[in-house]
């Protein structure tokens, strides 16, 4: 608790500049990332991340020691390469971008490696802490490092926030964006170097290993809670923006402990609780949706067939006959019946049962649907009547008031379906 008040109060200067550089490194990536996962471009920022170690190495060399404008210089000239290849062998070659990416990734990483272990084994007591560039050490950053990554992630931001229309073209309609006269090339390339840059910022906070996952899963877990681009980059942004500073915090409270895993982690966190209890989209969400539609679909079945009985004259159907239409749907069927009863849709008389009068009204609308339905696929659709039966089983559970009135004004209130049977209607008063 000590180390946790003396850090969120900023009693040290260091800590509120690391978390304002986190923050704005945060947000930068966060809209970046967004963009790219929306683009599907997350490949992408994967081998950027890896391919800007050469870079950082190549760049300790000419400096001679840890000089973050060499780093970022070196980093941003290897990220450019990387990408410019993976441009040129897309359009060059055979090859699919998956595999392009993947080798372009592996062949820079790999390097990267290499000259990282040579630096390690050439004495300069320089080099020591030059392998944080991996995993990511945020504690670590000084004040001057902050100052020009926390600038270039301020660019970063403004650049996509005036040029935010031009960005929402590239990703979501170029061919469009391209016939109203914007230079859509010319978006693209700007938006690349908006992801190097992203990369290469976050390199000594997150590490190049997991520098895609602060790119892209920010994006990903806000994906699940809106469909609009402004509340998707808020979202992206502030998931982004918190697992930083938490994982910030893990790296001060353990010295020994990088950032970016714990980054990662708290990352993953937002992503698996958006993607199970998310509305609409999440796991949980869904699964009681449909446990409650499937639901609704049986009463209405159900309904449908004590309809049916009265159509032919019958009073009503007992309970093993109701069973035997579902037999496989016992428990169902059973909470069916309850249901309907509370709902004041039928009325059980020792084992039969039958429609009220309220029942009626609802088992009519339902039949109405399933029979307009067929009507609209053999009539406008051309499918022949034996055919048309299942499908309107499906539909006749989701179609609205509206598109009802449709269909009815469509066909001039028919009072026949295709297999010659009455298509009900209340009685008008």
């Amino acid at each position: 608790m000590e180390d946790f008040v003396y850090f969120f109060t900023f009693q040290d200067p260091s800590i509120a500049w690391v978390v304002l550089g986190i923050t704005l490194l945060g947000v930068g990536s966060a809209y970046v990332g967004t963009f790219s996962f929306l683009d599907k471009k997350a490949l992408l920022g994967d081998a950027i991340s890896h391919a800007v170690l050469p870079g950082i190495c190549l760049g300790f060399v000419l400096a001679g020691e840890k000089n973050p404008v060499y780093i970022v210089t070196g980093a941003f000239l290897s990220g450019a390469v990387a990408t410019f290849l993976s441009s040129w062998l897309k359009r060059n070659t055979k090859l699919s971008e998956d595999t392009i990416i993947a080798t372009i990734l592996s062949v820079f990483f790999g390097f990267g490696i290499v000259l990282l272990t040579a630096l390690q084994k050439s004495g300069n007591p320089e080099v020591a802490g030059l392998n944080s560039f991996i995993f990511g050490n945020a504690i670590g950053i000084s004040e001057s490092d902050l100052l020009l990554y926390g600038g270039l992630a301020l660019a970063i931001i403004l650049v996509l926030t005036v040029a935010l229309k031009e960005f929402r073209l590239m990703v979501f309609d170029p061919e469009f964006g391209k016939a109203i006269g914007f230079p859509m090339k010319a978006i693209t390339f700007l938006f690349n170097v908006l992801m190097i840059l992203a990369v290469v910022i976050g390199i000594q906070a997150i590490g190049v290993v997991l520098m895609a996952a602060l790119l892209i899963t920010p994006g990903a877990a806000a994906r699940f809670w809106t469909d609009r681009l402004n509340p998707l980059l808020i979202l992206a942004a502030f998931f982004s923006v918190v697992s930083g500073i938490l994982g910030t915090y893990v790296s001060f409270v353990i010295p020994q402990m990088p950032t970016g895993p714990w980054v990662v982690v708290f990352l993953s966190l937002f992503a698996v609780v958006s993607f199970l209890v998310s509305p609409k989209s999440g796991m949980l969400f869904r699964y009681f949706a449909r446990k409650k539609y499937l639901t609704k679909t049986h009463r209405e079945h159900l309904l449908k067939a004590l309809y049916k009985a009265k159509e032919n004259g019958r009073p009503g159907l007992t309970i093993d006959e109701i069973y035997e239409l579902y037999p496989f749907q016992k428990p169902e069927t059973k909470q069916s019946i309850t249901d309907l009863e509370k709902l004041n849709f039928i009325d059980k008389n020792q084992q039969i049962i039958d429609l009220t009068s309220k029942g009626v009204t609802e088992a009519m609308r339902v039949v109405r649907l399933h029979r307009l339905w067929e009507l609209y696929l053999n009539e406008s659709m051309n499918i022949a009547p034996d055919h048309v039966h299942d499908s309107a089983e499906q539909l006749e559970h989701l179609i609205t008031p509206e598109l009802e009135a449709m269909l009815e004004q469509r066909f001039n209130f028919p009072a026949l379906d295709p297999h010659q049977e009455p298509i009900p209607r209340p009685e008008k008063k």
